[in-house]
């Protein structure tokens, strides 16, 4: 896997590659690193910013962590010319004081004021088509004539399910930190019902996940 970085953090991979299907959504996901000793905040930037959702688009990674941004291209009515695409991403990062949260970043964090350091990771969107990616699979795929293609369609339905549900987990492990981390410097000692509920939530999608991944049929 290919992947950028600069001092702040590390972002992989370094483009958005997006298996482009029409009339459906599609998912691609970041991992961030933050590289350094310090709280550093982001910013996800897009050129289009009506074609893409960003969750989060906004952040804080604590020293040494990393954190997942999951972007989805909304559904297509229409293939791009050539499957080209110029659409770009920039995601933005600079140190803020420690433990910092993500809704206590003041609206000036990445105005480039003073001496504050701002830097710049720029992503290119690509765009592939599912039958460039399975060309490459064929050479693999078993040659038994009475394989049929709704056995393929339901191992590849099972496949995205799976795929959406760790997108999914990742995203409620995020909330479930910055969660953890606002009710620790709340004086409420009482348990957080929302808190409990979340660590629920993440215990019945990671049996999902791991129900998925033991039902998916190995190909061949």
């Amino acid at each position: 896997m290919s992947g950028s970085s600069n001092h702040l953090i590390s972002v992989h991979p370094d483009d958005l590659r997006f298996q482009f299907e029409l009339d459906k959504q599609i998912y691609c996901d970041l991992k961030v690193a933050n590289n350094t000793e310090h709280h550093v905040a982001f910013k996800v930037k897009t050129t289009s910013p009506k074609k893409y959702f960003v969750r989060p688009n906004t952040g804080v990674i604590q020293p040494w962590d990393s954190c997942f941004i999951t972007v989805t291209l909304q559904a297509q009515g229409e293939y791009p010319p050539d499957m080209q695409c110029k659409d770009k991403f920039l995601l933005q990062s600079t140190i803020v004081p420690p433990h910092t949260d993500v809704d206590e970043l003041p609206s000036d964090t990445f105005n480039r004021d003073g001496d504050r350091v701002i830097e710049d990771c720029k992503l290119r969107v690509v765009y592939t088509s599912p039958s460039s990616q399975g060309q490459g699979e064929d050479q693999y795929a078993s040659k038994d004539p009475n394989q049929s293609v709704d056995s393929n369609s339901e191992v590849q339905r099972a496949k995205e399910e799976r795929d959406t549900a760790v997108r999914q987990t990742h995203q409620l492990q995020q909330e479930l930190e910055l969660l953890r981390r606002r009710r620790n410097r709340s004086a409420d000692s009482g348990f957080s019902l929302t808190f409990a509920a979340f660590v629920g939530l993440i215990g019945v999608m990671v049996g999902f996940i791991l129900n998925l991944t033991f039902s998916v049929p190995p190909t061949e």
